[in-house]
């Protein structure tokens, strides 16, 4: 079974810096139909105006992803990361027992524009950490690539959490499948442009939820780029 949900069926917040669709209920959106998709908790599309960011502030027992789309996303914790997480690369962030961290745009003339991903851990408690990789779009061109799983392979971050995520760059004829267990649940967010999921024609920040489904099956991307998740149900 596949259920499209729309960009604009998002929940909305506007506070003059940050502007932000929430694909799952956060902060002041609530929705008890959309609290998650398996262990999948947050997809936030945020966009940051210049020298604007989120001041210190602290997570718990919590996968955390940033994937920056334009612009630059300045990271600092109290683990002693200071980074800047240009587009192209893959932050996770393990909240475990505690951590507290910002996220700026110290641009004078560009704004952040970047997801914000939860992912519920299979551990608690333990000590947190961070790591950043990079991947380069002829990587991605035409193709999934891994780009974050539990055991950390083929180069990709590692999740403290029963998931895999991919990320994708199709246009024309360029096709993908990937095959998933039906007892697991997966999940498609179009980050750019336009593509086909299962035949269900898709747009800029809609979604593809999946369940008891065998694959997800990409296909008649118009400048597309795509994260896909395969997630414990």
């Amino acid at each position: 079974m596949i259920t499209v949900r729309h960009s604009h069926d998002r929940g909305q917040a506007d506070f003059g810096w940050l502007k932000s669709q929430h694909s799952f209920s956060f902060g002041e959106y609530y929705d008890a139909n959309h609290m998650g998709w398996g262990n999948l908790r947050v997809i936030n599309e945020d966009k940051v105006t210049p020298g604007s960011g989120f001041g210190k502030h602290g997570h718990k027992d919590m996968e955390i992803i940033s994937y920056v789309l334009s612009g630059e996303l300045a990271h600092q914790d109290s683990m002693g990361n200071v980074k800047t997480i240009p587009p192209g690369d893959v932050q996770r962030m393990s909240a475990g027992s505690g951590v507290v961290h910002s996220e700026f745009n110290h641009a004078s003339d560009q704004t952040t524009h970047f997801l914000q991903i939860w992912i519920m851990p299979n551990v608690k408690g333990i000590a947190p950490s961070y790591e950043q990789k990079s991947f380069a779009p002829a990587d991605k061109r035409g193709a999934l690539r891994l780009v974050g799983s539990s055991d950390g392979a083929d180069g990709s971050v590692k999740l403290h959490a029963d998931a895999a995520m991919y990320a994708g760059l199709f246009d024309g004829a360029e096709t993908a499948t990937l095959a998933i267990d039906p007892q697991r649940k997966g999940y498609v967010h179009v980050v750019r442009g336009a593509i086909e999921v299962n035949g269900h024609p898709l747009k800029a920040g809609d979604a593809a939820l999946l369940e008891q489904e065998a694959q997800v099956s990409l296909r008649h991307g118009i400048d597309a780029e795509v994260i896909v998740f395969d997630l414990a149900a």
